[in-house]
């Protein structure tokens, strides 16, 4: 980790918490021969523009896997690591493990389960982050545009929005992006004060597919692995 060129001082954290039902002990399950949080963790301290990275956790596992890399370890309590748990107070109990020491401009929130973005993705957005905007959120394309979804009624087919939409080439569809989790960054008093990791005002940083995938199921995890195969050769 570089430390950043213009003197900000940004903290990366990395909410890692040991449940999870799709794949069991997610965060530290393998991908390409490292546990899974391992993939974030080393691309954070890449970083040229994080000053600090940690990771928030309830797991003595997972805490071990953070301290082997050299990051600082935040033990959150049971009650913020329950599968229904937003991330926005996981957020703030950490930055409130801070009390004494400098305190950030910017907050990057880093997901596990984003294992394939780039230190340059985090630099990147980082960098956008301007007093014109509360918030930076990675975006990528959508596997499937919401126009051509539909819900049901009983046994009957309703589509998800209203339009000819049904009938429309896709290349014809607005242009619609998901939030992929790769990278968030968040000004400091924005997350603190107003609630928010979004902010009111949020600027987007798009990210290629082949970077964004996020880890969900085995599935998931297959496919990163195909894809960290392929980058091998490849000097980023």
């Amino acid at each position: 980790m570089a430390g950043n060129n213009n003197e900000e001082y940004v903290i990366g954290i990395i909410p890692a918490r040991g449940g999870s039902k799709g794949i069991p002990k997610k965060n530290i399950c393998l991908l390409a021969g490292k546990p899974l949080l391992v993939h974030t963790i080393e691309v954070a301290l890449q970083s040229k523009v994080l000053s600090k990275v940690l990771v928030t956790t309830d797991s003595e596992e997972i805490a071990a896997v953070a301290l082997s890399c050299g990051v600082e370890v935040i033990h959150r309590p049971v009650e913020l690591a329950g599968d229904n748990t937003l991330t926005l107070p996981v957020l703030k109990h950490a930055l409130q493990q801070l009390k004494g020491k400098a305190v950030p401009s910017k907050v990057v929130t880093l997901q596990p389960t984003s294992p394939l973005r780039l230190a340059r993705h985090i630099d990147e957005a980082v960098n956008l982050l301007s007093s014109d905007w509360d918030a930076v959120i990675s975006v990528s394309d959508v596997e499937q545009t919401p126009y051509k979804m539909y819900q049901l009624e009983g046994e009957k087919l309703l589509p998800f929005m209203e339009g000819p939409f049904k009938e429309m080439p896709r290349q014809q569809l607005p242009k619609v992006y998901r939030d992929c989790g790769a990278v968030y960054v968040t000004w400091y008093d924005v997350l603190m004060k107003k609630d928010s990791i979004w902010g009111d005002s949020f600027r987007s940083y798009y990210i290629d597919p082949e970077y964004a995938v996020d880890i969900d199921n085995r599935i998931d995890l297959k496919f990163a692995e195909v894809l960290l195969k392929e980058r091998e050769s490849i000097d980023y």
